[in-house]
């Protein structure tokens, strides 16, 4: 076996016995390193990696804007967009479900956490449809599939940790999510009609409600919603960097819930505690991926693959990505997206790169097929967390009401794959570049043996 068969072979063996994912990348990186260069390089390099990226300006975009997501959370915004969107929708037979859906997209819009987002509509969503007798594979499955927006739909964390670690425009990465995470929205509340009609549903309506009364249901969602476009807005006109806009944002969800007296000292404490503690956990996991890039570049693992991938496809850029997709799938089985995205990325992008497509598509593409993980089984993180808070529902029953989520999720990658311009038409008509981490004429930086700088990334 070479080296980085048996690293990779060390790793897996370690996530199996339940190692934290950034525990294990750190070590195989660091021996593997130590394997090739010694100890003594190989300590260098793992200093010099957690130290110089601990002080990136470019890194407090991850706390910014998970501080951002904590605020929304504490300001009940996901009671009124479930709301609203039912006030639109009750008429249709399945509007409960409906509005749960396009709820989880607008919450996921300003809190970028798809665990979050599946926990906090489960507590709200679920009491509503049960007492309109939806079943529950239905009202699960609504639940568990709109969550998986949130790690699309900005400000992503993944995305951010995808345009970090392959070192491109978060920036325009954030503005490439947007029109996949509508198409998704559209996707999924078509899927509750197929649910519905195939499964010969019954399902109670409720009048129409005036335009007027639909109005002003949406008075609770201004708030929100003028942050997520203020904050967007903000990066598309080149008015601040995505650093800058992860700062406003926070600010501006602050206010949002000083405003709305929704914040008393100890709910402030509260969100802070869990921003600090969960951004450790997340800087943990990223510089453990880089250590472990480091070792993926020395070991010469890249180079095979892309190698295998070239022999195996004999240059046919769709078979590649086809394969990869086809990789993901398998590993959302057994893994969740996040440790999926910092296991494969600093192996698969530059073969993609090199293969001529563009890394903000893929980067899309990939927290997409990353969305499966989601609701695959057997592991359907999603489908855990609302089994965590509806104890009384079998995995069984929410993932077989997911087929029909699944089914539209193929078609947008397909949809994606097909139409490239769906992702980057946004980004292409960004004002200026607001990152420029890659120059002109540059293809994009691997993670080297020197280390990485991510002081432009985010700035």
């Amino acid at each position: 076996m070479s080296d980085w068969e048996i690293g990779l072979f060390i790793l897996f063996g370690m996530l199996l016995l339940g190692v934290p994912i950034g525990l294990a990348l750190t070590f195989v990186g660091t021996v593997g390193t130590a394997a090739i260069l010694g100890w003594s390089p190989s300590f260098a390099l793992l200093g010099q990696t957690f130290f110089d990226n601990s002080r990136a300006y470019s890194l407090s975009i991850l706390p910014l804007f998970l501080m951002m997501g904590n605020f929304v959370v504490q300001s009940g915004i996901a009671n009124d967009l479930y709301t609203a969107a039912y006030s639109w929708l009750r008429h249709r037979k399945g509007g409960l479900a409906m509005a749960t859906v396009i709820a989880c997209g607008g919450f996921s819009s300003v809190c970028g956490s798809s665990l979050a987002t599946a926990s906090t509509m489960t507590r709200i969503a679920m009491p509503s449809m049960r007492r309109f007798n939806y079943p529950d594979s239905l009202s699960t499955a609504s639940i568990a599939a709109g969550g998986t927006l949130g790690i699309l739909i900005p400000p992503s964390v993944i995305l951010v940790f995808y345009g970090i670690m392959t070192q491109q425009d978060i920036g325009k990465l954030f503005l490439a999510g947007i029109v996949p995470g509508l198409i998704g929205i559209a996707l999924y509340v078509l899927a509750v009609r197929i649910s519905i009609v195939t499964g010969r549903i019954e399902l109670p309506t409720e009048p129409k409600l005036p335009l007027v009364d639909r109005l002003r249901a949406l008075k609770g969602v201004i708030g929100a919603l003028g942050l997520f476009v203020f904050v967007m807005g903000g990066i598309y006109l080149g008015v601040f960097t995505p650093t800058e806009s992860a700062g406003m944002g926070a600010g501006g969800a602050f206010l949002l819930v000083l405003l709305q007296r929704r914040m008393d000292p100890e709910a402030l404490i509260r969100t802070l505690y869990d921003t600090a503690k969960t951004t450790a956990s997340m800087f943990l996991i990223l510089f453990g991926a880089l250590t472990f890039a480091n070792y993926v570049n020395l070991s010469g693992m890249g180079a095979d693959i892309r190698d295998l991938v070239t022999v195996t496809v004999t240059d046919n850029p769709l078979v590649a990505i086809l394969i990869i997709t086809a990789i993901y799938i398998v590993l959302g089985c057994v893994l969740e997206g996040l440790s999926m995205i910092t296991l494969t990325i600093p192996i698969f992008y530059p073969i993609v790169a090199g293969l001529g497509y563009d890394l903000i598509w893929f980067g899309v593409y990939v927290v997409i097929v990353t969305e499966l993980s989601y609701i695959t089984p057997p592991v359907g993180l999603n489908a855990f967390v609302l089994k965590s808070v509806v104890k009384d529902v079998s995995l069984g029953t929410i993932f077989r009401g997911l087929w029909a989520f699944l089914m539209v999720d193929v078609l947008r990658v397909a949809l994606i794959l097909a139409f490239p311009a769906l992702v980057l038409f946004l980004p292409r008509m960004m004002r200026r570049p607001t990152s420029p981490s890659v120059r002109p004429g540059q293809g994009a930086p691997r993670i080297g043996p020197g280390g990485t700088s991510l002081s432009a990334q985010a700035e």
